[in-house]
């Protein structure tokens, strides 16, 4: 089928005749990719060749965000239909493992994640995916926005391990999609105000422009004076660590008031060092998470009732003859873009 592959470094394909064995089983559909975004990691893969041990030895399908159209079912299947729009879960875990007995799937050690290292992604005319990982859109959602549900699922799960009580106040440190999904997810959980940080003014902008929030350049204004003046001194409840930059990591803590929690989403490229002695001084509860586990429908109906609106994320729109022109533009990472999508 029709692909876009990466073979190694900076060396990405549109191929017409990539060859996937991918069978029907009872439990599963067959779904007409239609949007797929690209991802930080995606674009981590095209120009270093790896994630940690994840490393491209050999050609792989990029892609993990999307959405599409049902074209066949297996025969157990009775909740889709040949013809609806859905969008994906794209983190297969072993269904029979303890992490996943325990509700903690997106935790399971052979989870079999779209476009990491050997598992082909989704960027391709069709796929093959576990009916129970696969979620009806609502017909007021759109199949673009609905290749957001992904990344948005993510803030949604942020959202949800902090706990948020009405009227609390949040910091969230970065202003790239994760920052802004989370930044929405935690308004909509119920957070009264939310200050945002980023040194990239038009996504701060951006944001601002689509939600009720304080914004923060920090190559401009004093993060600490800011969450100060904002709080009476006190410090914020929750601080989500969004960005994934080392540096964040090592005052992340002074922010944050005391009892309060610090959620980790950002991943670094390589450990990173925290101020023990701030977190101790403050007995700051630390959740650090990964990825997600039970969102997509949570996800689906926030963005049905129209409380959110994730259509100004998407910065850029490329026809999947054009991916490889979207992949160079994603690498240039211009401050003025959140999500670049491909459509089929």
């Amino acid at each position: 089928m029709k692909a876009v592959i990466l073979n190694k470094t900076k060396d990405i394909a549109i191929v017409d005749d990539f060859l996937i064995e991918e069978y029907l089983g009872p439990n599963d559909v067959r779904i007409a990719v239609k949007h797929v975004g690209i991802c930080g990691s995606d674009v981590h893969y095209y120009e270093e060749g790896k994630i940690g041990p994840y490393i491209i030895t050999e050609p792989m399908v990029l892609g993990h965000e999307a959405s599409g159209i049902v074209i066949e079912v297996g025969k157990q299947v009775t909740h889709l239909v040949v013809g609806d729009r859905v969008c994906m879960e794209p983190g297969i875990p072993d269904f029979t493992s303890k992490a996943s007995r325990l509700g903690m799937y997106n935790l399971d050690p052979n989870v079999r994640f779209w476009a990491t290292p050997p598992i082909h992604g989704c960027l391709r005319e069709s796929v093959v995916h576990p009916a129970s990982l696969t979620f009806k859109v609502p017909d007021s959602v759109s199949l673009e926005e609905a290749a957001m549900v992904e990344p948005m699922a993510i803030g949604i799960y942020a959202a949800t391990k902090a706990q948020i009580k009405p009227g609390d106040i949040a910091l969230v440190l970065g202003a790239g999609t994760i920052g802004i999904v989370t930044t929405l997810a935690v308004l909509a959980g119920g957070c009264s105000k939310v200050i945002v940080s980023d040194i990239q003014q038009p996504k701060l902008d951006l944001i601002r422009s689509i939600a009720p929030v304080k914004t923060v350049n920090i190559t401009k204004n004093d993060l600490a004076d800011i969450v100060a003046h904002e709080t009476n001194g006190w410090g914020v409840d929750i601080v989500f660590e969004a960005s994934g930059n080392k540096k964040a990591f090592s005052t992340i803590f002074h922010y944050v008031c005391p009892g309060g929690k610090v959620v980790i989403i950002g991943i670094p490229s390589e450990p990173a060092l925290f101020d023990v002695p701030a977190a101790q001084a403050k007995e700051a509860i630390t959740i650090p998470i990964f990825r997600y586990a039970n969102m997509y429908p949570k996800t689906l109906a926030l963005l049905e009732s129209g409380k959110v609106d994730l259509k100004p994320c998407i910065s850029r729109r490329f026809p999947f003859s054009k991916a490889i022109e979207a992949f160079e533009l994603a690498a240039k990472h211009q401050p003025d873009i959140v999500k670049i999508q491909i459509y089929l």
